[in-house]
């Protein structure tokens, strides 16, 4: 049984600790894109990986406003959620075997991760509704539309080029 620290006394604690977990995937995502990109054999994937790591670190910086509109230090929480999901990209990024059928595994590794992202996000932009903090809800929405398209670029990608490539490999041994 798992014992937690956490204590959900309103709404607003628990926002903060939403914001909290956002915080510290962004930053495990941050550390993450650079090594999938290097991993990535498609010069469009690897390109995706890159875009998506400056955009990441934008939405990190409107974290951290919200952070200081709050008065909060900017603080991590872990999420085991992301975490995992973090370290599932790591065995596809060392796997071996034909590198296009690799390259379609480091799309639905980052597709994971950008959905786990869509939801927690979501959440957070309804609570900042609820609590009247709009400005929030706005920085909020921002990333929530951009992990939309960054979503929408991956599956266009994966069924237009990867996917296919993918299909077509063969197994050599």
């Amino acid at each position: 049984m798992r014992l937690t620290s956490f204590k959900f006394n309103n709404l607003r604690d628990l926002y903060i600790h939403e914001l909290k977990t956002l915080y510290y995937a962004e930053n495990q995502i941050i550390d993450a894109l650079p090594k999938m990109a290097d991993a990535a054999t498609s010069a469009a994937l690897a390109s995706g990986f890159k875009t998506h790591l400056q955009q990441t670190k934008t939405q990190r910086e409107r974290l951290e406003r919200i952070f200081r509109r709050l008065n909060i230090e900017p603080e991590e929480e872990k999420s085991n959620t992301i975490a995992g999901l973090i370290d599932d990209g790591s065995y596809v990024i060392d796997a071996e075997g034909d590198t296009a059928v690799r390259d379609a595994a480091l799309i639905a590794a980052a597709q994971m991760i950008e959905h786990c992202e869509m939801a927690a996000y979501g959440c957070a932009r309804t609570w900042a509704h609820h609590l009247g903090f709009e400005e929030d809800v706005r920085l909020l929405q921002q990333t929530l539309d951009e992990e939309g398209m960054t979503d929408k670029k991956l599956t266009q990608m994966a069924e237009s080029q990867v996917n296919v490539e993918a299909q077509h490999a063969t197994v050599r041994r």
